[in-house]
Formats: structure tokens, C-alpha cells, sequence
């Protein structure tokens, strides 16, 4: 154990400390320890579901139901953005309080701060929710003419995504068909929600900016589709 300071390696989840040349053989599917996950944002999210025993991470659950609750028929939601201030507000309280975190109409009366404080959590998420090992096959479906083709692909897709991603898409989506339900008072069908959650939802791997922006057409497709057939595809 001499040295180990300089030689070993520390698990940044569970907090395991062990030698650089025994790191090879330790299996990665620890146990994430609370106390070593100290944040709620920009954290991994298996990691998140792990160390606090849940299926979806408590910030999508927690600003879905208060979206659903009194949200639904706000014109242009998701859509309109918050007020920047108030939307890192949010995320602090997530981070500080995790459950505890107060983002009833008390604290936040605008409901765009929680649909903002939902976008940020998925767009600072380090491996995106459709994951980079995913994202290819994705766009692939998005790419196909033929509408069972897409849904045959897209059926594959998810098969790719780790078991939380998954769980918590389809969570998300199920969500976003109930927005639909509402269109008529907030003005969002899948189409628009599919602009506003491509980009958030999904990243191109490779930093091309040109292949990048051509993506950004299908990732809106991707989207559109999980929300249209959201009660197949899960």
C-alpha cells in the first residue's frame, strides 16, 4: 500500500481507493455512495439513480409532476424560456436540497423556470440521454422513408440505451404526449416539442460543427417520433 496516494486511484462515485494496477480488475457496476455524489446536475445519471435507489433521477419526476400539476395549458410551454437568474436558482436548490428542493408555484410562479430547470438538467447531463453509443442508430430511424422502418429502428435504438436512460425517456415522452394533449391551449404539438428537445436529448459524438447542424433536423424527427408513438415504442 506504500505510495498509494501517487499510484492509486479513487472511484469518484462510491469512493473506493485501490492501485493503479489492480484499478483493471475491479468491476465499474459499484454501488454510488451519497456522500461521494455530491451534486444533482451534471452528474452521470446511472450514477444518480444508483446512489439514490430510484428509477428516474428526482429532478425529472419532481419538475414533471409540478408541470403536470399546473402547467399544461401554459401557451408556448417548454417553448418560452424562463428567466435565466431563476432557472440557476432551481438547479442550486436541486443540487443543495436533492427531494427537499422547494419548485412549488410558492417559490417559482412561472412555469417556464421549471420547464427551464428540467432542459438544463438534460442538457448538462455528461452522457446525454440518448446516449453517444446510441445516437447513430437513432438518427438512422429518423433517416428511413418508410414509417415501420422508423419504428422497427427506433424499437432497436432503445435497446441500446442504458437501462435508466431508457426508463427515464420513456418517462419523459409519455410526459411530453400529455403536452400534446393540450395543444389547443398551449400551442405545442410533437413537431414543436421535437424543436425544442432534439438538441437537449441528444448530441452528435463526433465535434464536427457541420455534421452537427445537419443532424439537428433528425434529432427533431427522433423526438417527434418517441412522442407520437410513445405507447408502442416503450
Amino acid at each position: 500500500m506504500w505510495g498509494l496516494i501517487a499510484q492509486g486511484v479513487k472511484c469518484a462515485d462510491c469512493g473506493l481507493n485501490v492501485h493503479k494496477q489492480c484499478s483493471k480488475m475491479v468491476p465499474n457496476d459499484c454501488k454510488p455512495d451519497l456522500k461521494h455524489v455530491k451534486k444533482v446536475y451534471s452528474c452521470d445519471l446511472t450514477t444518480l439513480v444508483k446512489a439514490h435507489n430510484t428509477k428516474r433521477p428526482m429532478v425529472v419526476d419532481m419538475c414533471i409532476r409540478e408541470i403536470e400539476s399546473r402547467g399544461l395549458n401554459s401557451e408556448g410551454l417548454y417553448r418560452i424560456s424562463g428567466f435565466t437568474d431563476l432557472i440557476e436558482d432551481a438547479k442550486m436548490a436541486f443540487d443543495r436540497d436533492g427531494e427537499k428542493a422547494d419548485i412549488s408555484v410558492n417559490a417559482y410562479e412561472d412555469i417556464n423556470i421549471i420547464t427551464g430547470a428540467l432542459k438544463l438538467y438534460f442538457r448538462e447531463l455528461p452522457i446525454p440521454l440518448i446516449t453517444y453509443d446510441a445516437y447513430p442508430k437513432f438518427l438512422e430511424s429518423a433517416k428511413a422513408v418508410d414509417p415501420d422502418t422508423q419504428l422497427e429502428a427506433l424499437h432497436e435504438a432503445l435497446k441500446l440505451l442504458p437501462p435508466a436512460h431508457c426508463e427515464t425517456l420513456r418517462y419523459l415522452m409519455a410526459h411530453l404526449k400529455r403536452v400534446t394533449l393540450h395543444e389547443k391551449d398551449n400551442l405545442m404539438n410533437a413537431e414543436n416539442l421535437g424543436i425544442v428537445f432534439g438538441p437537449t436529448l441528444m448530441r452528435a459524438p463526433e465535434l464536427d460543427a457541420m455534421a452537427a447542424l445537419n443532424d439537428i433536423r433528425y434529432q427533431r424527427l427522433v423526438v417527434e417520433m418517441l412522442i407520437k408513438n410513445e405507447d408502442i415504442l416503450f
